[in-house]
């Protein structure tokens, strides 16, 4: 195993450098994962009649190894964060590939919890990654264009779908086995292809529970139950109320790509000249109206174009959560990238292991209601997000804090 320095990584080619592993990774994630949320809802209707109350168990499921994502700070006492990655994303690859082999509710339970640990812990150990190889100055920029690259690879999997799925009357079966397997193919060149790379900064290996960061960890966690209430129910409404089939949903999720691809660098530098708090305000007024709109389909008749319009515009809000990123990066001590990493993901996923669940009986009684409360939660975050300073800095985490010197524009 080659250990290589960061700081000498500019000698590589430049497919092999950090940054460029960064970009692959973040190529190969939703290859596998964007399809098989792409097919999740028409597959557990179809194949084992799923409704709101086994949709929400299901993603409550999916959740759990989020909610124990701090069990990276165990793992990376024994394994580098770089190889724990790849292999975490080689995990979410073969599950996803053998997805339709158990089409039944145990099965297809089992089967997601496989896949979840390993995006969750690809996912947990990649922001540490982005945050300590890529430099505070050009975070933003570059966790943009990653975002646009990984919408990229959405895209490309979504346009394959809406192309040959009733052209070639393709089986659940086999688009998992593809989708999944690439993404596998993908991790295993990471692996060989690219030198270990060795950061200046020695991470802390345990748990980092940070009294300055209590404004971080407070909007983690109110991001990951909000977020709950779209992955689970905003498609599953498109499906259930609206009929979509798999490749009118496929196409649904296209149009949300090529969004997030084209708009997701933007808001990179929108958010390098803005600042977070602007930034994360943006996003939570915008998702507020969202949500109360969403709430609107089922107490006024709304129609299905609104609906879809909705879900796209939902969508590229949810792209600027990189700022939440950066506000860490700039706030935080180097050494407590990948713990405080860890840590912020099993807060994020708290709500989700219970709220999928619970929500699911909701949804059987008032839809509506369940966007009621996804909107009171986007009120709680902007409120949340109104305490980030224009220029965070350790030591100047809140507004609260005593004020630092800005620096110059």
């Amino acid at each position: 195993m080659r250990i290589l320095p960061l700081a000498d990584a500019r000698d590589l080619p430049v497919w092999q450098r950090p940054v460029s592993l960064l970009f692959l990774m973040a190529f190969a994630m939703p290859i596998a994962f964007a399809t098989w949320s792409a097919l999740l809802n028409n597959f557990v209707i179809e194949v084992a009649d799923f409704t709101g109350v086994e949709i929400g168990w299901l993603h409550t499921v999916r959740e759990i190894p989020g909610f124990f994502a701090v069990g990276v700070i165990a793992l990376i006492l024994f394994m580098r964060e770089q190889v724990l990655g790849v292999v975490a994303l080689l995990m979410l690859g073969v599950s996803t590939a053998v997805t339709a082999w158990f089409p039944s509710l145990g099965g297809i339970l089992t089967i997601t919890m496989l896949s979840s640990i390993g995006f969750h812990y690809f996912e947990t150990v990649n922001q540490s990654l982005q945050l300590q190889w890529i430099e505070k100055g050009k975070a933003p920029q570059l966790l943009g264009w990653i975002v646009g690259i990984g919408s990229g690879a959405s895209l490309l999997a979504y346009g394959l779908l809406v192309l040959t799925w009733k052209t070639f009357d393709l089986s659940y079966n086999f688009v998992y086995l593809a989708s999944g397997g690439v993404t596998a193919l993908i991790a295993v060149f990471c692996f060989f292809a690219y030198p270990q790379f060795e950061a200046p900064n020695p991470q802390i290996k345990k748990m980092v529970l940070r009294r300055r960061y209590w404004l971080y960890y407070a909007l983690q966690f109110m991001s990951g139950a909000r977020r709950q209430i779209f992955v689970v129910f905003a498609a599953f409404m498109m499906v259930e109320r609206f009929g979509f089939e798999v490749h009118e949903v496929t196409a649904l999720f296209l149009i949300n790509f090529l969004a997030n691809m084209l708009f997701a660098p933007l808001m990179g530098r929108a958010v390098a000249r803005w600042g977070e708090r602007r930034a994360l305000t943006f996003e939570y007024v915008g998702l507020t109206i969202v949500f109360l709109a969403y709430g609107g389909i089922y107490w006024f008749g709304w129609g299905v174009v609104l609906a879809a319009t909705l879900y796209v515009i939902d969508h590229i809000f949810f792209a600027l959560a990189f700022a939440l990123k950066t506000y860490f990066q700039k706030i935080a001590d180097p050494g407590d990238i990948a713990p405080t990493a860890a840590v912020a993901f099993t807060i994020n996923h708290i709500a989700a292991v219970f709220l999928p669940a619970l929500l699911g009986y909701l949804w059987i009684v008032s839809p509506g209601g369940v966007f009621v409360l996804a909107a009171c939660m986007a009120v709680t975050s902007l409120c949340l997000a109104l305490m980030i300073p224009r220029y965070p800095a350790p030591g100047h985490e809140t507004v609260f804090a005593t004020p630092l010197a800005a620096p110059a524009e």
